[in-house]
């Protein structure tokens, strides 16, 4: 629950605008969905010994097909990774807005001028461009998007441009591509002796609320290698969150 504020040394005005500020996040709090939070927590690294670890920093929720009763196997996973990022922001960040649902989502980018009015209501997809419009339009925080072109060498400078990723800005990030198009939310990347391994929330994940053991023993929260990754596809990476201050 947020902390109140009573007797400190500040005037009356800023002890009520403190303690609604609270009282705002903890009625959020309890309108968020019944869904796992911090499901990578207790997750042992990739390698006994790594050379180096990059986390997000911070809890969120894990989003996936179905949230909220809306079937959206096969085409919503990019949504909820976004859902997870909002979830990121509004409990690291104090935004107090919700993670906007898949018909806000759709149409906010109608509304944007990217999507005709049809995308409203669809079965659209959407990926890392989409994303970053969607972030800034609901939540005021512009992003870059870095663009990974296939093979072993470029995904390696991807691990790397992760590590710096964690280090500033410490949110979660998304990546999608072309070949391999299914959306993944990235909360962490480790680099050692072995390579490299990126720590993947995947949104694919179909049925009610689970706990943490079984998200995370059915792979579906998980350390993969960068050299698992398909070799053959582009890949677009929605990092480096420029944060605006709040208040």
């Amino acid at each position: 629950m947020a902390e109140r504020f009573k007797n400190v040394d500040r005037g009356n005005g800023e002890i009520r605008e403190i303690n609604k500020i609270a009282a705002m996040a903890d009625a959020d709090r309890s309108s968020e969905p019944a869904l796992l939070e911090d499901a990578h927590a207790g997750l042992p690294p990739p390698e006994a010994a790594s050379a180096r670890c990059s986390l997000a920093a911070g809890g969120c929720l894990y989003f996936h097909y179905g949230c909220g009763g809306h079937d959206d196997r096969g085409w919503g996973c990019g949504y909820r990774t976004v859902q997870t990022v909002c979830s990121w922001l509004r409990r690291n960040r104090r935004c107090c807005r919700p993670p906007p649902s898949l018909p806000e989502m759709q149409q906010a980018l109608v509304a944007l001028g990217d999507k005709p009015r049809s995308f409203a209501g669809s079965r659209g997809w959407i990926g890392t461009f989409e994303a970053a419009l969607v972030l800034d339009h609901f939540y005021d925080v512009p992003c870059r998007i870095v663009h990974v072109r296939g093979g072993a060498s470029e995904l390696e400078e991807m691990a790397e441009e992760l590590h710096r990723h964690f280090a500033t800005h410490g949110s979660p990030a998304m990546m999608g591509g072309d070949r391999d198009n299914a959306s993944k939310g990235i909360l962490g990347v480790c680099t050692g002796a072995e390579g490299s391994f990126l720590l993947v929330m995947d949104p694919h994940y179909y049925g009610p609320p689970t706990d943490r053991a079984t998200v995370q023993r059915e792979g579906w929260v998980s350390w993969q290698r960068v050299s698992s990754l398909d070799q053959s596809s582009f890949y677009n990476l929605r990092n480096k969150m420029k944060l605006r201050a709040i208040g």
